[in-house]
């Protein structure tokens, strides 16, 4: 039989869930439209110019990482989740926020940088002098889900540093 009070409730698992799906999911989607719309941009610019495939191939490295910090905090969450009665609603709302933070942001970032990245390397390809301009709006437009991955680590820490004292 599962004992559960106010405080841990049967459905307080669910959102630790929601926060670990909502993580892969919304950053892989930013992954995929960053990668998707860099990917336009590239074959769009190597039917001019094969030779700077390789040095426009960095938008959809960038995009890419989106997807692993969305994997390293459902991971995180995924370790946490516990039944009931150990896995209380302030931990579970700190994952579901842990895992929208990092989810959120990684879209946000997936979208700029798929826009900057068909925009860059299109632009590159006809000035070359572009190139550094191009891969400074990108590490900005990365930072932002670095950003997300951050909250979303402090959050987890702190519901496993309340947990343990």
């Amino acid at each position: 039989m599962n004992v559960t009070s106010d405080l841990a409730p049967a459905y307080a698992p669910f959102f630790g869930c929601m926060g670990a799906a909502s993580a892969i999911i919304f950053s892989s989607l930013g992954a995929a439209y960053g990668t998707a719309k860099s990917g336009v941009g590239i074959s769009a610019m190597a039917v001019m110019k094969p030779d700077l495939i390789m040095k426009s191939i960095i938008p959809v490295v960038m995009a890419g990482i989106l997807a692993i910090y969305g994997l390293v905090v459902a991971a995180l969450i995924i370790q946490s989740l516990y039944p009931a009665p150990q896995y209380t609603l302030f931990m579970s709302f700190c994952d579901f926020a842990a895992g929208l933070s990092v989810g959120i942001c990684g879209l946000a970032s997936g979208f700029a940088i798929g826009i900057v990245g068909d925009a860059g390397v299109r632009s590159t390809a006809q000035q070359p002098k572009l190139f550094v301009g191009m891969i400074l709006i990108l590490i900005f437009a990365e930072v932002l889900g670095l950003y997300g991955l951050i909250v979303g680590i402090i959050l987890h820490i702190r519901i496993t540093t309340k947990v343990s004292s």
